[in-house]
């Protein structure tokens, strides 16, 4: 399928269950280029009514089906549970149906489920679904990077018994590979210690020493609510230990610890060679967010990155048997370890209590901020537990001077998250948009990070990039001049939101990081101005804060980089505006430490007044439509937002 074939006809997607199935119907309602075809089930009042929210036709026979499903989304449990979802998977592929089936599957029946597919010359998909979810991703990512620098020598894995099949996946991604493997039994238990939920065994998987700690109970009717835990993993090398805290984040880094002797076999703790101590012992990479995201973003935006692999085997015309050699292997390996393991002991749990952090750790541990008095500017103070006050009034923030004091610093921060959340989210949205009408404005651009990004992966479209703080553009303009590409396509200006100067027609609209920084009525000129001026088609991306209303924020060490002998770090925190009712005032300390010193030679103070509100409040202003874009967990809210379709004389009959 050519690019515009897929714009002008998206791949029409069914989904057959509607428990795990609503991840999979949200996922082809919102990824760009699918569309929701409808919804299979055996018809109780739950399936219809997710059918009739979704907009969507109900049906409860393959054969009741209509003409134009491109893929089908089985999220019935197959023979292996108990359930029919093979058959109805067999049943779709007869149809000429494209099939994604969720795990777990046995082996005889996936087997026969991609002979069946090569004779019925459609593609069949077996979906593990974790290793799509972005922390895992970026730890298999990392992992990839990591084994290409220097040779695995361990890997140490714990998951729950149902869950043990994608991480045979996610650990062949991992390594790049899966041969060789071999296993040995798990080791014996002591008699008369009673139930144990852990069995551990040992082996090699793609010639890597393994451990795997297996949590081997099960409540059969309810098999996720009592896994002890999910997903974790360790690689380690002689560099360091990459792990995989939990299936939904964070990935940690920990380099190895390795400090030299001098001729009397005592530690070697300054001087020459030993810049490696400043390294920090364990680097958090990402952020965890909350249960209630990985079901509203995580999980869809890992399953249609499951169906976007589906969709580029349809595209190629995979053979399907050909193609399913790497998920044969994994389900031989899940095989031969759970016939080693047995069967799992069989558990009815009562419901758990989950405990918040709160609930573990000492108040004093999450201090709230409190003022501090102002530092003079010749005599560095120590780190301190609490928010700085700024020792002058803030600018506003459309004032050339706001954000300046800390733009030194900002793309030491800002760089990770870009690169890692909104800038791939962005050009992946603009990649293939129709902006045709006008060119694209970044409003609030800061160092040029995303008009970067957006220019790489448009090299036809024309930028204005405005960014009225004068340090953050005097980065931005060095950013621009640095390279020919992006000094013939962007226009940088100093002008700042709602009053800018607009050209008469725009193709994108991008407001990262802005909306906040004004007020309602502020907002409501800008949105006025914007939509006059879009062109039709055209799009508006908003990326907001992680709040939606006025919160405390203890001063918090959010990112620690080093260059040379100094090691930046950078605290921030926040508290509702004791002036402003329903803003916050945020805080940013950069504090500048040579080497493993803890007296800081240097700090920074930056602070700003923030309208804290969530994308229904931008819908409701701008009478637009949102749609989120995929993005990493725990970054923030990140969406598109485009006009109604106008209603056509057959929506009006």
């Amino acid at each position: 399928m050519s690019t515009s074939t897929r714009t002008a006809r998206p791949f029409r997607v069914l989904v057959c269950g509607t428990n795990f199935g609503r991840f999979y119907a949200e996922a082809a309602r919102r990824r760009p280029g699918f569309e929701l075809a409808g919804l299979l089930s055996r018809g109780s009042a739950a399936s219809r009514a997710c059918a009739h929210r979704l907009g969507v036709p109900h049906y409860t026979d393959v054969d009741d089906l209509p003409a134009g499903i491109d893929a089908a989304c089985v999220a019935v449990s197959s023979a292996i549970s108990g359930g029919q979802g093979t058959e109805l998977a067999r049943a779709l592929m007869d149809r000429g149906i494209h099939v994604l089936q969720e795990h777990p599957v046995h082996l005889t029946e996936l087997t026969e489920n991609l002979k069946h597919a090569r004779r019925r010359g459609v593609r069949y998909r077996l979906n593990t679904h974790y290793p799509h979810v972005a922390p895992v991703r970026a730890f298999t990512d990392a992992a990839r990077r990591l084994v290409a620098r220097q040779r695995p020598l361990f890997v140490d894995a714990a998951t729950p018994v149902h869950l043990m099949h994608p991480l045979v996946d996610i650990l062949g991604q991992a390594l790049g590979t899966l041969r060789p493997w071999r296993f040995a039994d798990p080791a014996p238990l002591p008699d008369g210690i009673g139930p144990q939920p852990f069995r551990s065994l040992h082996g090699v998987f793609a010639g890597v020493p393994l451990t795997l700690r297996v949590h081997h109970q099960l409540d059969p009717s309810d098999r996720d609510n009592h896994a002890l835990h999910w997903h974790r993993i360790s690689l380690g090398t002689e560099g360091g230990v990459l792990t995989l805290a939990d299936t939904h984040g964070p990935v940690l880094w920990s380099p190895r610890l390795h400090i030299g002797r001098d001729a009397d076999r005592r530690f070697v703790l300054d001087g020459p060679g030993t810049g490696r101590l400043g390294l920090a012992t364990t680097s958090v990479v990402g952020t965890t967010g909350t249960f209630r995201t990985v079901f509203s973003d995580l999980w869809p935006q890992a399953v249609g990155r499951a169906l976007d692999d589906l969709r580029e085997a349809a595209e190629r015309g995979d053979d399907a048997l050909r193609a399913g050699q790497y998920e044969l292997a994994v389900c031989r390996i899940w095989t031969d370890l759970a016939a080693r393991l047995g069967p799992p002991q069989i558990v009815r749990p009562a419901t758990p209590e989950p405990l918040a952090v709160s609930d573990v750790f000492a108040a004093d541990v999450f201090p709230a901020p409190a003022p501090a008095p102002p530092v003079p500017a010749q005599e560095p103070s120590p780190a301190r537990e609490s928010a700085p006050a700024p020792a002058t009034p803030l600018p506003a923030p459309g004032h050339p001077t706001a954000y300046t004091p800390s733009a030194e610093f900002f793309d030491l921060v800002a760089a990770e998250h870009t690169a890692t959340a909104s800038a791939p989210a962005i050009a992946a949205l603009l990649t293939d948009a129709d902006l045709s009408g006008g060119p694209v404005v970044d409003i609030g651009a800061g160092t040029g990070l995303v008009t970067e990004a957006v220019a790489r992966a448009r090299p036809d479209l024309e930028i204005l990039a405005c960014e009225p703080a004068v340090g953050m553009r005097a980065v931005l303009t060095s950013r621009v001049f640095s390279d020919p590409d992006l000094r013939s396509r962007v226009t940088v200006t100093a002008d700042a939101a709602p009053g800018l100067d607009l050209p008469d027609r725009i193709g994108a609209v991008l407001l990262c990081g802005v909306l906040g920084h004004l007020d309602a009525d502020e907002r409501a000129l800008l949105w006025r101005r914007l939509t006059r001026r879009l062109a039709p088609g055209g799009l508006v991306v908003v990326e907001l804060m992680g709040f939606e209303e006025p919160l405390t924020l203890p001063e918090t060490r959010l990112a620690t980089a080093t260059a040379g002998h100094h090691r930046y770090e950078w605290w921030f925190a926040g508290a509702p505006d004791t002036t402003d009712e329903g803003a916050m005032r945020l805080h940013s300390t950069w504090r500048v430490h040579r080497d493993d010193a803890t007296q800081a030679v240097r700090e920074v103070h930056d602070s700003y007044r923030w309208a804290p509100f969530g994308l229904k409040d931008v819908v409701a202003e701008s009478g637009m439509t949102a749609h989120p874009l995929p993005t990493r967990p725990g970054a923030p809210p990140l969406a598109v937002l485009t006009f109604p379709a106008e209603p056509t004389t057959e929506d009006l009959r």
